[in-house]
């Protein structure tokens, strides 16, 4: 099937990172307008101009990440990293929400499709600033999703993890033996995702074939959070 969103305003947030491109790419391939922003949405002010300048969007897609901080002992988290999780994955999710809404409660019509990740769904060892955010932007997603069902509007999250991309998964440490040891032993696929994988998920949030979904964050792991 083509075409799936064609003519549709969308706009990509941190689109050169993580699923920003993959998104960008087959968005645009199924006939969607596609604006790509890669400013920085942790500036007062930002969330709300951006939405601004984009005039009409019919689907917001809201790729936002920070560092994950892994390995860091709770006990020794600084208040700056704590803050940074929250102020790059959380304060701009609700910034961008806040904006765009108006204007698709108004046509009774929108979506917001959130790429957020599988460690708000399953306890990690030292990874509580981001696992904290992540279950936040969930938290949000849920509320959200059914205050505005009834406008015909449908917010979910993909709650992702063993995703490929070349910041947590480079070629070279895909190559490596104990790697993919590892891969078999935490995935029950065995494997990571494409990106097109994900994207084509995210297609699916943001289309017509997904109206009654409503406020839920879904696992997106190969099995790793069911």
């Amino acid at each position: 099937m083509s075409g799936r969103i064609e003519g549709k305003r969308v706009l990509v947030t941190q689109a050169a990172d993580y699923m920003g491109p993959a998104t960008e790419k087959l968005f645009t391939a199924e006939g969607a307008h596609v604006t790509t922003d890669t400013t920085d949405l942790t500036q007062p002010g930002r969330c709300e101009a951006l939405i601004e300048s984009c005039g009409e969007i019919d689907i917001l897609v809201a790729n936002l990440a920070s560092p994950n901080f892994s390995g860091i002992a709770t006990a020794e988290l600084s208040d700056g990293d704590w803050q940074t999780s929250f102020d790059m994955m959380v304060h701009p999710l609700h910034r961008l929400c806040r904006a765009v809404l108006p204007q698709m409660i108004d046509r009774k019509r929108g979506k917001i499709v959130v790429f957020g990740s599988a460690a708000a769904l399953k306890g990690m060892k030292t990874l509580a600033t981001y696992s904290a955010a992540r279950a936040a932007q969930v938290g949000y997603v849920q509320s959200l999703g059914v205050e505005v069902a009834p406008y015909n509007i449908q917010v979910n999250l993909i709650a992702q993890n063993y995703v490929e991309n070349s910041v947590y998964y480079p070629p070279e440490l895909q190559q490596n033996e104990g790697f993919k040891k590892s891969l078999r032993r935490q995935v029950p696929l065995g494997r990571l995702a494409t990106a097109e994988e994900d994207a084509l998920f995210a297609l699916f949030l943001a289309s017509e074939e997904s109206d009654f979904f409503v406020g839920q964050a879904i696992p997106f792991s190969g099995g790793w959070t069911q």
